[in-house]
């Protein structure tokens, strides 16, 4: 386990394109003045070590020392001792639609982002709890199995995308048939999985599943995001809208969020259904029941001693220094025999 101590000195590494602007200032400066002063062979005469190869090394080396100094003053640290402590919590599984219906914008910046928003912001609310994160479409596929690492669930949540799920379409009876076996904890009594979708679902056993996850103790909350309207579904190929999503007769194909589908499955299994458009509504109506929800104890790992490695990358820093102080800009007489950079040609 690793941690940042001071990762505000990150912003210090804008010294190292600041300098290849002045890099690439002074090798225009040099050209020009040096095409005013003589023609290119006389400068070849008059300063026949001269290497612009040893001036963009010299350059690198800088880079390395202030990236290795700048790593330095951020203190990374690693844990080195795990110890066991005892939580109180419950478990809750995030089920995130991923289908393309969700890149619809009828609501902004889009549904599948709005639903990242909803379980980002939850989790900020939330104290002690396990989490976990299954992505579903045609096929679900389980993200961030039950830990109390939020910070790793932020993490895997923010790079959730259709193209992590195989199979398209959306079958939210994939995502019940997974949470089903995500709970890890059988002395845990209350497990809740939240599913934030559309409603759109090209299944028929939904709700057949949900009923099994009443009979395991799993709440189902249901989160429905997008307009009763609708909106068009972006064609997205390598993260550029290339178009519209269109139907086999080539019309442009209009998604709309079903309210009643979420509904039913979430009355199935002793949950209740969320209006999900606007953040703070939904965000406030989870953390409610699950501040009321009955606590349970269970143990689990962590790093209770982290030690500093800042002193290795000083001493790359130094490093670094070192070479660059003792690179000269000039040809040295052994590369200037080899022809390593095949200079003596330009």
């Amino acid at each position: 386990m690793q941690r940042l101590e001071e990762p505000i000195y990150f912003y210090a590494l804008v010294i190292i394109p600041i300098l290849l602007m002045i890099l690439l200032y002074k090798f225009w400066w040099q050209k020009r003045t040096q095409k005013a002063f003589a023609s290119a062979g006389l400068l070849q005469k008059l300063a026949p070590d001269y290497s612009v190869y040893k001036t963009t090394i010299k350059y690198v080396f800088l880079t390395l020392a202030i990236l290795s100094l700048v790593i330095a003053l951020v203190n990374p640290k690693i844990g080195t001792k795990l110890e066991t402590v005892k939580r109180e919590g419950v478990d809750i599984v995030f089920a995130l639609d991923v289908s393309k219906s969700m890149l619809s914008e009828d609501i902004a910046p889009n549904r599948l982002e709005k639903a990242k928003q909803i379980i980002l912001k939850t989790i900020d609310q939330l104290g002690s709890d396990r989490i976990g994160i299954i992505i579903y479409a045609g096929n679900s596929y389980p993200l961030l199995p039950i830990t109390t690492d939020h910070a790793a669930a932020k993490l895997f949540l923010k790079n959730a995308a259709p193209d992590m799920v195989s199979s398209q379409g959306t079958a939210i009876n994939e995502a019940l048939n997974s949470a089903i076996n995500y709970y890890n904890n059988d002395e845990q009594t209350n497990k809740y999985l939240v599913i934030l979708s559309d409603g759109e679902d090209h299944e028929e056993n939904t709700i057949d599943k949900a009923k099994e996850l009443a009979k395991e103790g799993i709440k189902v909350i249901t989160i429905g995001i997008g307009t009763e309207k609708g909106g068009v579904i972006p064609d997205m190929i390598n993260g550029y809208k290339k178009g519209l999503k269109k139907d086999k007769n080539g019309e442009v194909v209009i998604t709309q969020r079903h309210v009643q589908v979420l509904q039913e499955v979430a009355a199935s299994a002793n949950g209740f259904y969320v209006d999900g458009n606007r953040t703070a509504t939904s965000v406030n109506k989870i953390v409610e029941v699950l501040s009321k929800a009955k606590k349970t104890e269970f143990e689990t790992k962590q790093f209770s001693d982290y030690k500093s490695q800042f002193q290795w990358f000083i001493g790359l820093g130094i490093l670094w220094l070192v070479l660059d102080v003792f690179v000269f800009e000039k040809k040295t007489k052994w590369v200037k025999s080899v022809n390593l950079f095949n200079e003596n040609e330009a």
